[in-house]
């Protein structure tokens, strides 16, 4: 009763409850820890194995589309080079078969008047074969056959060419006329029917040797028009059959372009969102993962004491040491009391708030087993500055990679910042030269407007001029002529006009013309002149200003070539421009996110690294120190001479 009612035994039963509720709360958290490391360590897979698909992904995709868009393009070629031949065959075949048509035209027309001229040729020949060797006054259907070789040798002469000789030719005329032939005897017709017969022979052998001749080649003309035909529709119909099979090519891969477009925005716009789901949960899990390990620490240290207390004070020379602590003879003794003053003050020593408690309990209480915690406890603090040293060394590694990384992509970021302001220099600068010649280019059109304007207004002046001018040299010719006229004859009357007899009495005086007459012509003269030279001025002013015009309005128009042929080169270069400039802020754009996952991370590496490269010596010092008094108190508890110790150590 008084062991169960004892201090020691109460506080055996305190540290017994505080570490079961502590092995409780490890035990909650460690399963939370578990659910929440297991989704982190899961979704991370899979997203990033996600992501890594999305971009193989987008790669193939890409590749896809650009083989799909050249095969387009070659389909779009092939279609258009096999109508282009199909069109080809087909007038090829439209041309051969008008060329045979117009053939068989001609050959039917040359076939009709072979037949009848052989027929006609058969039947002199006939006539004449039963009358051989007879006189032409004794051959009947003379006129007839002499009809038949007239027609034959005017129509179907170049045939006859090299055929019949000259002689047989004046035989035959002979015949057609019926007159003697030179150097024959007799008033009656010489040639007899024999030598007709063998001309007409002749000529109808002549005619069946071309006819057969033509019907030869005719035949020949039809195969080879047939196998042309043949040939042509057969190219025509695989043409055609290429075109339908490419057609449907063409829209099937067409089909698949825009399926693959498609996917292209799908994929990507599902990756974006994976990405921003993995920097969300890469943020959270490392919070999680932070918060998990200080929770354990803290736990571990606060179980590691109460059991090390807890052991302490269970140990059988604890038991036997409290037994003998509450009976009179301990009063009266203090060995074991300075042992529990011992173990206190190397307890405190320790420096930790949770043994600092337990020592004050110790100081009060009897001991139990606790040589065997201490020795776990020992091992544990072991344990945790192995970690702690790897969790230094990976921390140290980290930071610098991070560095390194983000040194490299502030480069990248200055590079690409210095390429966007010198790009949009580029575009601001060509945007404002392409407005200047549009500028220019609009002034010169107005220009030559207005120059248009004022030629048009010079001519209609200088027309006017030459008209007026016209007309006041037809007016003052006019009204010289009248003058001339009039005084010009009265000064001839009075220039020859000579006394022929004794003079006249004085009568009237003489009527004088107006003494200023010559003075008015000589100045009508004068601007006659006048107008035809200022006529002549005008005209040759107005070829000038016209070819000043047409300088002007060519050299003006050459301008405006040249000004839109650079204004074209310019907005070229500006395209370019523009598009190498969304590239690189794309490119910026990709840089900055580096960054701010660099920095996210460098703040999760601050975070979870910097108490422990601020405090490592501290703490391992610190640990160094707590095993060092933990060997120092189980030295104590097993009766050691705490001096003799100190001196070991």
């Amino acid at each position: 009763m008084a062991k169960e009612s004892s201090p020691v035994s109460k506080v055996i039963v305190l540290l017994q409850d505080m570490l079961k509720q502590l092995e409780t709360e490890a035990a909650e958290d460690e399963e939370i820890y578990d659910a929440l490391a297991c989704w982190c360590e899961t979704n991370d897979k899979a997203k990033t194995s996600a992501i890594a698909a999305a971009e193989a992904r987008i790669k193939d995709l890409e590749t896809k589309i650009e083989e799909l868009t050249a095969n387009s393009a070659r389909l779009n070629t092939e279609i258009d080079g096999l109508n282009k031949e199909i069109a080809d065959n087909e007038k090829a075949l439209a041309d051969a078969t008008k060329m045979r048509e117009q053939q068989l035209k001609e050959f039917n027309a040359e076939e009709a008047d072979a037949l009848n001229s052989i027929e006609l040729l058969g039947a002199a020949v006939e006539t004449l074969g039963k009358h051989h060797g007879a006189s032409m006054l004794e051959i009947p259907d003379h006129v007839a056959i002499s009809e038949t070789l007239k027609h034959e040798l005017s129509v179907n002469a170049a045939q006859y060419e090299g055929i019949i000789s000259p002689s047989q030719k004046q035989q035959v005329q002979a015949f057609i006329q019926n007159k003697v032939m030179p150097g024959s005897s007799g008033s009656s017709y010489e040639p007899k029917s024999g030598a007709i017969f063998g001309i007409l022979e002749q000529m109808k052998e002549t005619f069946e040797t071309n006819l057969a001749a033509s019907q030869k080649e005719e035949e020949q003309n039809q195969r080879s028009y047939e196998d042309l035909k043949a040939a042509k529709e057969a190219e025509i119909e695989a043409g055609k059959k290429q075109v339908d099979t490419k057609t449907q090519e063409l829209a099937t891969t067409d089909e698949k372009n825009a399926q693959a477009k498609e996917d292209l925005e799908d994929t990507r716009n599902t990756l974006s969102a994976d990405e921003e789901f993995l920097l969300m949960l890469k943020e959270k899990c490392s919070v999680t993962d932070e918060e998990w390990e200080e929770r354990q620490k803290t736990r571990q240290t606060e179980m590691g004491a109460c059991s090390k207390a807890l052991a302490v004070l269970s140990s059988d020379d604890a038991h036997d040491l409290f037994k003998g602590t509450f009976n009179p003879e301990f009063l009266q003794t203090m060995s074991h009391s300075e042992q529990r003053s011992k173990a206190f003050a190397v307890l405190m020593q320790a420096h930790s708030p949770r043994l600092s408690a337990m020592a004050s309990r110790v100081k009060l209480d009897a001991f139990t087993k606790v040589k065997k915690a201490i020795d776990d406890m020992i091992t544990q603090l072991g344990k945790e500055k192995a970690d702690e040293i790897k969790h230094k060394d990976f921390c140290t590694d980290e930071l610098n990679q991070n560095q390194l990384q983000t040194e490299k992509k502030e480069r990248e970021k200055s590079d690409l910042e210095a390429k966007i302001e010198d790009l949009e220099l580029t575009i601001k600068t060509l945007t404002e030269q392409i407005e200047q010649l549009k500028a220019e280019i609009a002034e010169m059109q107005v220009q030559m407007k207005r120059a248009g304007e004022d030629r048009e207004k010079e001519n209609k002046e200088f027309q006017q001029t030459v008209a007026d001018q016209r007309a006041s040299v037809v007016l003052l010719s006019k009204a010289l002529d009248i003058l001339s006229a009039e005084y010009d004859k009265a000064a001839m009357l009075q220039q020859h006009q000579e006394p022929a007899g004794p003079p006249p009495p004085p009568g009237f005086k003489e009527y004088k013309k107006n003494p200023q007459s010559s003075g008015v012509m000589a100045m009508i003269t004068q601007i006659i002149e006048d107008s035809k030279a200022m006529e002549a001025e005008a005209i040759k002013g107005e070829g000038s200003a016209q070819s000043a015009y047409e300088a002007f309005v060519k050299e003006t128009n050459a301008s405006i070539e040249a000004k839109s042929k650079d204004i074209a080169n310019k907005s070229e270069s500006k395209a370019k421009a523009e598009d190498y400039l969304v590239q690189s802020q794309t490119e910026l754009a990709s840089v900055m996110t580096n960054l701010d996952e660099l920095s996210a991370y460098n703040s999760e590496l601050h975070a979870s690294c910097d108490y422990i490269l601020k405090n490592f010596d501290i703490r391992q010092t610190a640990r160094d120190e707590e095993v060092e008094a933990l060997k120092q108190a189980k030295a104590i508890l097993s009766g050691a001479d705490m001096e003799a110790f100190l001196q070991a150590a």
